[in-house]
């Protein structure tokens, strides 16, 4: 029977009261090097280990789309755009993946390494990242810290995984530090064929100074995994093989009164074996096998001038695509440069300020025209509590289609590209405020998206595979973020409501995959709750509305998704953490990508020993 997103919120709520809550800040004695998000309560799967993009199954402001774990392969959204539109940022860079955008979050980073993900939108997201239209996620460097752990558990259906950290940090206001991280995992899957084994082994050498931390960092990935309708609708036991090589140099340096220089540059391998079928005959060549090299540098940073902020960004990246398939389109490299000049100028008022920016950027390629782009922003600030943030702001962005949207055979195979596309625009539009009422601290936006020549993947009658079609789509939305603490307990609530209207450029369209598949409404909810001095539950959970697909089978259109940690800190043993987790508490078959089986329930029993 269909539920109504009243019901969810109900269960949501009795959920709460009957002391299930989950912690967004949990107590724990390992602080120094566990993740910290302060909008979800747990901060690692139940089913491997964790990855950068853990922190984001629950996040408020940020959907994913999963197919297996969200570990292995997950598309990422920010306000209703696709896996394709969405960027990723650590230190100064923009990182994402040429060939497809499935990829995005394949970074071979250790959490620990990293700090609290932050969502760019409007504004800030035009200024700072490039090659995205929707919004971006951005990563810090954490300072290394003088601490470890070494973390295992197994679980039902064949789960093990292990992971050691170590971080050593040197002392003085000038020092260096080091760190490094092996994990593994590896299980039978929670659904037929959907086994996997993933390994990671990555380490940072790092220069502390008062004002300035420079970070040196080389990273590895190997994933496999299994599942079936992966990537097609036909029923059949497809596999992914991934590996993937980063090596990176971030710095930053605070220059005092808000101003700041940050660069850095990187270098990406991803090797990527894709099997439509995993019981091909032996020896038989996959048809699908693509490796994509990407380097680039950025600087950005905010400096006062005669009076006024300059805020800018400059970064160029080069890559390049060596295939099986991909051998259609017009080109199988390219170069990609942006550089953006936002002026701010701040005047005070009464009880707070009035802040301006107002500028522009500029987006260019060897594979296309360049782009101007406008950026503007006007916020009144209060120094006081209650309301302390109202802003409304324009901003445009580009970006370049994928190689496998360009590069794929238009007339046949499974994924059927368009070697016509070009440079799509997205023009934002939005308000909001930011504050406390009542003993509760959030935000608040609404928005207006206008995408023109987005790409997405569509499924025609009686066309086989799925095809890279151009659309023109209008998002009107609105998103609600509300934190609040007792002691004890904690709570993070979150809201996103989304409306679409598309055009399609191209062939006639019979559904979408990923454009039109969006949640219409979603309420995540996270809630911590400390037990006893040694005892702690977290629970978080995502209550979702989906817009209607004919491609999706089973599961139906709304969804609650649960995941719940309880973590055990024994008297006089501190160091040490005993816990239980479970990823997809209800069991729910709800199919985040049409005709890709959902993620069953994981549960896993851990021990992590912390230095």
């Amino acid at each position: 029977m269909k539920q109504s997103l009243t019901a969810i919120i109900f269960g949501l709520g009795a959920l709460a009261a009957c002391g299930t809550p989950l912690a967004a800040q949990g107590v724990t004695t390992l602080e120094a090097i566990t993740v910290v998000s302060p909008s979800v309560a747990n901060q690692a799967p139940a089913g491997t280990f964790a990855m950068p993009v853990s922190a984001l199954r629950y996040e408020p402001l940020v959907d994913i789309e999963p197919r297996n774990m969200a570990e292995a392969q997950s598309d990422v959204t920010v306000r209703g755009d696709t896996f394709e539109n969405t960027g990723l940022k650590v230190g100064a860079l923009s990182i994402f993946d040429p060939q497809t955008g499935h990829y995005l979050t394949e970074l071979p980073i250790a959490p620990e390494m990293l700090g609290a993900p932050v969502v760019l939108t409007g504004a800030g997201h035009a200024m700072d990242t490039m090659n995205s239209t929707g919004g971006a996620v951005a990563f810090g460097w954490r300072p290394v810290a003088d601490a470890g752990l070494i973390s295992g558990a197994l679980g039902n259906a064949g789960l093990e995984r292990e992971e050691v950290y170590d971080g050593w940090a040197g002392s003085g206001p000038q020092h260096l530090a080091a760190d490094a991280d092996w994990a593994h995992s590896s299980g039978n899957g929670t659904v037929p064929f959907g086994d996997f084994h993933f390994d990671r082994a990555d380490a940072r050498l790092e220069w502390v100074a008062p004002r300035s931390q420079t970070d040196l960092f080389a990273g590895y990935q190997a994933s496999f995994f299994g599942w079936p309708n992966l990537y097609t609708p036909f029923n059949s036991d497809e596999t992914e093989n991934l590996q993937t090589l980063l090596v990176a140099a971030n710095t930053r340096e605070d220059l005092g009164g808000g101003q700041f220089v940050e660069a850095g540059a990187f270098y990406r391998r991803n090797k990527d074996d894709y099997a439509f079928s995993r019981f091909a005959p032996l020896g038989a060549v996959h048809p699908y096998q693509h490796t994509t090299w990407e380097y680039g540098a950025a600087i950005g940073g905010t400096e006062e001038w005669q009076g006024v902020f300059l805020n800018y960004h400059a970064e160029e990246t080069r890559d390049w695509l060596r295939s099986t398939s991909l051998t259609f389109g017009p080109y199988h490299s390219r170069s990609l440069t942006k550089v953006s000049l936002v002026p701010e100028q701040q005047w005070p008022a009464d009880g707070g300020y009035v802040d301006l920016k107002a500028g522009g950027t500029y987006d260019d390629s060897n594979r296309a025209r360049g782009a101007f782009s406008p950026v503007a922003e006007l916020s009144r600030g209060w120094n006081s509590s209650g309301l302390r943030r109202i802003y409304a702001s324009y901003s445009e962005t580009t970006e370049m289609p994928s190689y496998t949207a360009l590069d794929s055979s238009p007339s046949g195979g499974l994924f059927r590209g368009n070697p016509g596309l070009g440079r799509s625009t997205s023009r934002d539009s939005e308000a909001g405020l930011s504050g406390s009422l009542w003993g509760w601290s959030g935000q608040a936006s609404l928005f207006y998206r206008r995408d023109d020549n987005l790409v997405d993947w569509t499924y025609t009658d009686g066309v086989f595979g799925r095809s890279a079609n151009p659309v023109n789509v209008d998002t009107d939305g609105v998103e609600l973020v509300a934190r609040r603490s007792w002691g004890l307990v904690s709570v993070v609530l979150g809201y996103t409501a989304l409306a679409k209207e598309a055009h399609y450029l191209g062939a006639p369209v019979t559904a979408s995959f990923y454009a039109l598949n969006y949640a219409r409404q979603r309420l995540t909810a996270a809630f911590t709750l400390v037990l006893t001095e040694n005892l702690s539950l977290r629970l978080d959970n995502a209550a979702r509305i989906q817009a209607a697909d004919s491609l999706r089978t089973t599961g139906g259109n709304d969804a609650l998704l649960s995941s719940l940690g309880l973590s055990w800190h024994p008297s006089g043993r501190r160091q040490l953490e005993l816990s239980l987790q479970v990823d997809n508490l209800w069991n729910s078959a709800f199919q985040s990508v049409p005709s890709v089986p959902a993620s069953r329930r994981q549960l896993s029993f851990g021990a992590t020993y912390g230095w």
